[in-house]
């Protein structure tokens, strides 16, 4: 359910006693935070050739509409996004945010289907890195590493260990201004990988070095998914890890490299898999409102708009309307 009314900061009376998004539900804190830094990345963007791109960034969630839902687990009731409209912009923090929370809900609700089915399987928690690149050198460079990562699932180590996989693209700034592109990479192996299949992480780096045809040692770093005290999923931080968002709101806070960066990943696609997960995350184009706000098709609760929230400009809080 989306809405093409936006309210303006203008439309909440001045000297009223505002009440905030937080004071409802604390927990919502980042729609805060990240609405706040979209404002930010909407200024960098103006009057520049990506200016359209402002534009969508500012009609961006100005209206939320929220429901009460149920807690199954606790019965408690919170708040549910049930109304927004989302730019989908690439580089608008709030819709990243919601991205990464969407990848992850899908991965998380597929894999109680996937453990029935694999129930002895193993799970680890690769992060294959590169030398970092000029800013400008960086969509030849993450060419350069998909075509390197396909090579590595071609090797026999990780045919034979590997039942299924998901791989996520991230960019950090450097201090110095250059790039640098790292995969995430979480897998699913086969209960032998931690007998006769295994694999060290000196023969990870080995592997990635001859597969990105390297006249360097790069870093990698490899670690086991393990089980953690209490009801949280084991695989829910990996998972987190992986799916997060693609460049941190805070390395794109100087305008030349955002623009730079902008123009360099146009098109690319940062959400790969393959074997027995290649389906989970059902890849698409472009996601819908729906999709980022998080709807489970499966889900038998029906909420409906209770409470509504504006973004206030100035303040930059969500403010009760």
């Amino acid at each position: 359910m989306t809405t093409n009314s936006t309210p303006t900061s203008n439309s909440i009376l001045q000297g009223e006693q505002l009440e905030y998004l937080t004071d409802i539900s604390p927990s919502d804190k980042p729609w805060d935070v990240h609405r706040a830094q979209a404002q930010q990345i909407e200024k960098l963007y103006q009057k520049t050739v990506y200016d359209r791109l402002a534009v969508r960034i500012r009609q961006c969630t100005g209206y939320l509409g929220f429901g009460w839902e149920t807690e199954l687990e606790t019965g408690e009731k919170r708040l549910k996004l049930v109304m927004a409209r989302f730019c989908r912009v690439r580089h608008c923090p709030v819709c990243q945010w919601r991205r990464s929370l969407m990848w992850q809900a899908r991965l998380l609700r597929a894999l109680p289907k996937i453990e029935s089915a694999f129930p002895t399987a193993r799970w680890i928690f690769l992060t294959l890195t590169l030398r970092n690149c000029p800013i400008t050198d960086l969509r030849s460079t993450i060419q350069y590493m998909n075509v390197s990562l396909n090579r590595l699932t071609k090797r026999p180590e990780f045919t034979f260990n590997t039942l299924g996989w998901i791989r996520s693209t991230e960019v950090t700034r450097g201090c110095d201004g250059s790039a640098h592109p790292h995969f995430h990479v979480l897998m699913m192996m086969r209960p032998s990988y931690f007998g006769r299949g295994y694999v060290t992480q000196a023969r990870w780096t080995e592997l990635w070095r001859e597969s990105a045809r390297l006249d360097y040692t790069p870093i990698v770093h490899v670690q086991a998914v393990k089980s953690r005290h209490g009801s949280e999923h084991p695989l829910r931080g990996a998972i987190a890890e992986t799916l997060k968002y693609s460049t941190k709101p805070e390395d794109l806070m100087d305008r030349d490299w955002l623009l730079e960066l902008t123009s360099q990943i146009h098109n690319l696609r940062f959400i790969g898999s393959g074997g027995l997960l290649k389906e989970v995350l059902r890849e698409s184009e472009e996601e819908t409102d729906e999709d980022l706000m998080l709807f489970d098709e499966n889900s038998d609760q029906q909420v409906d708009p209770e409470i509504f929230f504006a973004w206030h400009r100035q303040i930059q809080r969500y403010v009760r309307v």
